[in-house]
C-alpha cells in the first residue's frame, strides 16, 4: 500500500482531525519529555479500541514501524522515535483519547484503557478509601496506569513495589507478520473477537462473577517481603528483573495495549512524617537496617536528600513546589503539557534562549516569599543528609519509639515530628527537587552541559550508598546532586557538567563505578535510547515482537526488520 494511501485510510478510520502530519504539527510528539527528536510520517490519535485495532492493521499491512505512546513523560526517550535509521515510515498511535476506567470487585481492582492516567485512578478511588501504585511524583505529571507498567516504573512508595500486571489486552505481531489480539484480563465472556471484547470493554460494568484469575498478580505483591531482604545478591527492584518481565509488564511498547487489570490499595487511616538530620551515613544505614529487619509495619515513603539538593531545590525548584501547593495535582497534568508544548515551540526560535518559560517560572517564583517552614531550614543548615519517613497507622508509634529510644541517642542526628503544614511542605519539596537540576542547568546553559540523570538500584545490603566520584569526573563537574527512595536503596543522581565535557564519557566512567559495586541501572526509567538493555531484556523484547515493528531500536537494539517467517514456521499464537 502507498503510503499516500495509508493516511488516507488512517483519515478514514479515525477523521481527519485525529491525523497529524507535517514537521510543525507532529513536532512536540515526536520529542520526548527530556530529550531525543526523531521522524514520523504521522501522528494518529484514535477514540475508541476498535480504531486502535484498525489503525494498527493498516500499519502492519504496510510494513511501518509503530511507536506506542501515551503522555509522553518518560525520561529516557522510549516513548518517541529516535533520530534516523528506521529504513521504514514510522506511525506514533497516542492512546491518551482512551481514558475510560471501570471499578472491579468494589474497588480492589480497577480495568484501565491505554490512556487512563494515575491522577484519573487516584480521583476514582479516593472516595472508596483506596489509592493507585503512585500517589505524587508520575501522578502530577499525568503520567498514564499503562504506561508504568509497559516501563515497570518504581516510585517512592515502600509497600508496593514497581508498577506491574500479569492481567492484560495487547495486541502483537507474530513472526509471520501478523496481527494477533492476546486476551489475558481474565475476565469471563468478554468476547470471541476483537469486535465483541472492544465493544464490552468501553460499554459498561464487569459483573464480579465474570472476574477469573484472583490469585494471578495484578502488582508486584512479593515486594513487601523482597524489600526487607537485605542479603539478596540483586537490587530489590529495577527495569530489568527477569521476574518482573511478563507480556505487557516491561514491554517498553514493544506491543500495544488495549487494557490492564490492576489492584488498588487501602489507604491509611492516618499517617506522620518525621524528619531526620544527620552528619554521619553510618546513622542512616543503621536506622534502614533497623527498619527492614524490625518493625513490624513498613514505612508508606522514604525519601532521602543531601544538602545539595536540598538547597538546589529550596532555589529552582521553588515554583513547582507553589504550584502543587496552590494549583494542586488535579491542574498539574494538564499545566505540564501546555508548558512542554510552549516550550517545544519556543525552542525553535534561535534568537531566543531555551527553555524560556522554565526561565520565566524561576524569576516569577524569586518574587515570593520563604516558602519551607522555620524547622526544615535550621535542619538545612545543621546537617548534609536528611530523611523523610513516612509511617501510616500501627507504624507511628513504632518509628516514635525506636527514634526517641534508640537512634538519636545513639548518633549524631536528630529529628522531629512534623506539623500538617511541615508535613505537606517537606514532601512538596522532595517532589521538587526531580526537576530542580533541569532547573538549575536551564539557568546556567551558556556554561553547563545538559543534565546527565542516572536512577540506579544498590544492593540492599551496600553500605557506601553516599556516592565517591572518581576524581576525573568530578573535575569536570559543576554540580552533582544526589537523592532519592532510601528504604528501596534506589537513587537518582543528576550531574550537570561544565560546558565542553564529553558527557559521554563521564557517563562510561560513572557506570563502570557502578558496575563494581554490582548495582542496577536504569532502576525505575527504563533502557529507552538511551542505556543499552541487558542480554536477557533484549530476548525478552525480540520474543515479544520478532518482526521489530514495535519501537525498535530501544535498549540500543536493532532498528531493522528481519525476514519473516512462513506461516508453517510460525508458532501458535498464545
Amino acid at each position: 500500500m502507498p503510503y499516500p494511501d495509508l493516511l488516507e485510510k488512517l483519515r478514514e478510520e479515525v477523521g481527519a482531525k485525529n491525523v497529524f502530519t507535517g514537521e510543525k504539527k507532529t513536532a512536540y510528539y515526536r520529542s520526548g519529555f527530556r530529550s531525543g527528536l526523531g521522524g514520523a510520517l504521522a501522528v494518529i490519535f484514535p477514540e475508541t479500541l476498535l480504531q486502535q485495532w484498525h489503525i494498527l492493521q493498516h500499519c502492519v499491512d504496510s510494513g511501518c514501524v509503530i511507536i506506542m505512546q501515551g503522555a509522553k513523560t518518560g525520561l529516557t526517550e522510549g516513548s518517541c522515535p529516535s533520530e534516523g535509521g528506521y529504513g521504514r515510515p514510522v506511525i506514533i498511535i497516542n492512546s491518551r483519547r482512551l481514558t475510560k476506567l471501570m471499578l472491579l470487585d468494589g474497588g480492589k481492582q480497577v480495568l484501565a484503557l491505554p490512556g487512563a492516567s494515575l491522577h484519573q485512578l487516584e480521583n476514582l478511588l479516593r472516595p472508596l478509601g483506596r489509592a493507585p501504585h503512585s500517589v505524587i511524583g508520575s501522578t502530577s505529571i499525568g503520567a498514564t496506569i499503562v504506561g508504568g507498567i509497559a516501563n515497570n516504573a518504581g516510585g517512592a512508595l515502600c509497600k508496593r513495589g514497581s508498577s506491574y500486571t500479569e492481567l492484560s489486552l495487547f495486541a502483537q505481531v507474530d513472526a509471520a507478520g501478523k496481527l494477533q489480539l492476546v486476551d489475558h484480563l481474565g475476565i469471563r465472556n468478554l468476547g470471541e473477537t476483537p469486535e465483541q471484547i472492544f465493544e464490552r470493554l468501553e460499554g459498561g460494568q464487569i459483573d464480579s462473577a465474570d472476574l477469573e484469575a484472583q490469585d494471578t498478580p495484578a502488582s508486584d505483591r512479593e515486594y513487601p517481603s523482597r524489600i526487607r531482604d537485605l542479603e539478596a545478591d540483586l537490587p530489590n527492584r529495577y527495569n530489568a528483573d527477569p521476574k518482573r518481565l511478563f507480556e505487557l509488564s516491561g514491554s517498553a511498547g514493544k506491543v500495544a495495549a488495549f487494557a490492564v487489570r490492576v489492584d488498588t490499595y487501602p489507604l491509611p487511616k492516618k499517617e506522620q512524617v518525621f524528619f531526620l538530620g544527620t552528619d554521619q551515613p553510618d546513622d542512616l544505614t543503621k536506622l534502614r537496617q533497623q527498619i527492614l529487619t524490625k518493625f513490624k509495619e513498613l514505612p508508606e515513603m522514604c525519601e532521602y536528600m543531601n544538602r545539595d539538593i536540598f538547597k538546589v531545590a529550596e532555589r529552582y525548584g521553588k515554583d513547582v513546589f507553589l504550584s502543587i501547593k496552590h494549583i494542586g495535582t488535579r491542574r498539574m497534568p494538564r499545566a505540564y503539557a501546555l508548558k512542554s508544548a510552549i516550550e517545544h515551540r519556543l525552542n525553535k526560535l534561535k534568537f531566543l534562549p531555551r527553555f524560556l518559560p522554565d526561565l520565566l517560572l524561576y524569576h516569577l517564583s524569586r518574587l515570593f516569599p520563604q516558602h519551607l517552614p522555620q524547622r526544615l531550614l535550621e535542619y538545612r543548615n545543621r546537617f548534609n543528609y536528611y530523611l523523610i519517613l513516612s509511617m501510616s497507622d500501627d507504624g507511628i508509634e513504632e518509628a516514635r519509639k525506636y527514634l526517641g529510644q534508640e537512634w538519636k541517642p545513639r548518633g549524631e542526628g536528630d529529628f522531629f515530628e512534623c506539623t500538617p503544614k511541615e508535613q505537606e511542605a517537606a514532601l512538596l519539596h522532595r517532589f521538587a527537587a526531580a526537576g530542580a537540576a533541569i532547573r538549575y542547568q536551564a539557568l546556567h546553559q551558556k556554561t553547563t552541559e545538559e543534565v546527565l540523570a542516572l536512577d540506579i538500584a544498590l544492593l540492599g545490603n551496600d553500605p557506601n550508598w553516599v556516592e565517591s566520584i572518581p576524581p576525573e569526573v568530578q573535575k569536570r563537574l559543576d554540580l552533582s546532586l544526589d537523592y532519592g527512595h532510601f528504604m528501596c536503596h534506589v537513587f537518582h543522581r543528576d550531574y550537570i557538567f561544565k560546558k565542553g565535557t564529553d558527557l559521554r564519557a563521564m557517563k562510561a566512567m560513572l557506570l563502570e563505578c557502578l558496575d563494581k559495586k554490582r548495582a542496577k541501572y536504569p532502576a525505575e526509567h527504563n533502557v529507552g535510547h538511551l542505556y543499552e538493555a541487558e542480554p536477557h531484556l533484549k530476548s525478552f523484547y525480540q520474543e515479544l515482537d520478532p518482526t521489530n515493528t514495535f519501537n525498535p531500536g530501544i535498549g540500543k537494539t536493532s532498528k531493522s526488520r528481519p525476514p519473516l517467517q512462513s506461516n508453517e514456521e510460525t508458532p501458535t499464537s498464545p
